[in-house]
């Protein structure tokens, strides 16, 4: 399969909290790359080279670059303005999409990538629980966030399933990034058989792992809306956890049709199915991803309409899916970047 490695381009992220796209492309503009606009398909990210760069079809904070361009010493990445971030890493953030004052979890979050994307969805408003089993990476992940001005976050040291549901602190979390551990099978590394492929007993450990963990969350008694995702192409980690655990609480949650604009759904494992989001290298120029998006039924009736309507107006809004976000605040940031 040694096709998809070079196809897939050099994404990165903006990050609001420090800076905006204009200012980000003016800078990389000055380095002499030239800027070719917003793309129109994924023909035009496939055919990038040189030093030019697009904004995403898709995604409204996201440059695309051609796929061997190297920004770790470049001092936007380095002063945090910028993440280094796959494109389907960032749809869990995207599509949670929690108004600036919730009170989120990111239940499995090291190395910390998708807690800086929602922690700017948040404009830092509110609070993130972020949970790690895993020492080292939560100290990297401690690092990532203060370069990237993230303020409003507690990291802890914690299995997610040994937290309570019923813990006071956590009576107000509307909103739950739940990223488990996979397989990885989706990783370009395991595409391109540098790694062998899962066996069938892991495999059946880890959807079982994945059920439970994606059951517990499911038990946050203010719980509005979840992303589910994986970095996973296997079944068992993704259409068949979620039709497992919707079996077990559907009456109190459904999938939601997320982002209706993305051209790879969910396999057909359930009636349903194909409300979940896939991604590979052939399809949409990404490792391979899975992300299923859940509500709780009968409350909340404006969570709903809230994504679609996101979703609709990303073309209209260079800077992003919130377009009332503090402009005072973005003039002010401009001057440092510049």
């Amino acid at each position: 399969v040694s096709p998809p490695a070079p196809q897939v381009p050099r994404y990165v992220r903006v990050n609001t909290l420090k800076t905006c796209v204009d200012d980000v492309v003016e800078f990389f503009k000055r380095q002499g790359y030239s800027y070719l606009g917003k793309a129109a398909s994924l023909d035009e990210l496939k055919t990038l080279s040189g030093k030019k760069f697009l904004l995403d079809l898709h995604l409204p904070e996201l440059l695309v670059f051609p796929p061997q361009t190297d920004l770790h010493d470049n001092l936007l990445y380095t002063s945090g303005h910028i993440i280094l971030q796959d494109k389907a890493s960032c749809l869990p953030a995207f599509l949670l999409a929690p108004a600036p004052g919730s009170h989120v979890i990111d239940a499995c979050a090291a190395p910390g990538n998708k807690t800086s994307h929602l922690a700017a969805l948040l404009r830092n408003k509110g609070q993130i629980f972020a949970f790690d089993v895993d020492t080292k990476r939560l100290a990297t992940m401690n690092t990532l966030l203060m370069r990237a001005g993230v303020t409003s976050f507690q990291l802890a040291q914690q299995d997610f399933l040994t937290v309570d549901p019923g813990d006071p602190k956590y009576s107000r979390v509307t909103h739950i990034l739940l990223d488990p551990s996979c397989s990885g099978s989706g990783m370009l590394t395991r595409l391109l058989g540098v790694e062998p492929p899962p066996g069938a007993g892991r495999l059946q450990a880890l959807a079982a792992f994945q059920r439970k963990v994606l059951s517990h969350a499911l038990g946050f008694p203010a719980l509005q809306r979840l992303v589910y995702s994986t970095c996973s192409l296997q079944r068992q980690e993704n259409e068949e956890v979620v039709q497992a655990v919707l079996q077990e609480r559907g009456s109190t949650f459904r999938l939601v049709d997320a982002f209706p604009a993305w051209p790879c759904r969910g396999v057909d494992a359930f009636p349903g199915a194909r409300s979940c989001l896939r991604a590979c290298p052939e399809d949409t120029l990404t490792q391979g991803f899975f992300v299923a998006v859940l509500e709780r039924c009968g409350e909340g009736d404006a969570v709903p309409s809230s994504l679609p309507v996101a979703a609709e107006e990303t073309p209209q809004h260079k800077e992003g899916t919130t377009p009332a976000a503090a402009p005072k605040k973005r003039k002010r940031k401009k001057q440092r970047v510049k």
